[in-house]
């Protein structure tokens, strides 16, 4: 438990287990496509700090920084999101095409598509747009 734990009870009020997975880890997925970057990554963080070091955790982390890059994305700070993008990407090597009930490419995809799209701009041209954002799919028992 960390010192935002109250406020990421607040947010997950309500919110339910899915197909058996942790209630934060469905919880980033539903943040993440409201368009409420910050928090997804928030919420994430209440499962992997404690795992901090063991297999697991590089994929939450992973997941974490993506969030991030859209953060900084929604504030037009665009190498930063570039950078988180690839550290992302970088956590994920390791995972399967299908981990923890996602299909992790279309999540690579996501970040790889968004990185490039920065870097191909040199970066000037935000890829990020509120109206057409992400969205990932949430966590399905059949993905395990």
């Amino acid at each position: 438990m960390t010192h935002k734990s109250p406020k990421i009870d607040a947010l997950l009020a309500g919110m339910e287990e899915v197909a058996g997975f942790n209630r934060h880890y469905v919880g980033f997925f539903r943040c993440f496509n409201a368009q409420l970057y910050y928090e997804a990554h928030d919420v994430l963080e209440e499962i992997w700090l404690p795992l901090r070091g063991q297999p697991q955790a590089k994929f939450y982390q992973g997941l974490i920084q993506m969030a991030g890059g859209f953060v900084h994305l929604q504030k037009e700070r665009l190498g930063p999101a570039s950078r988180l993008f690839a550290l992302a990407l970088k956590n994920f090597e390791a995972y399967p095409k299908h981990h923890a009930g996602i299909d992790l490419d279309a999540i690579r995809h996501v970040c790889d598509h968004h990185r490039n799209s920065i870097l191909k701009s040199h970066p000037h041209v935000n890829p990020w747009s509120k109206k057409h954002p992400p969205q990932l799919a949430l966590p399905s028992a059949g993905s395990r």
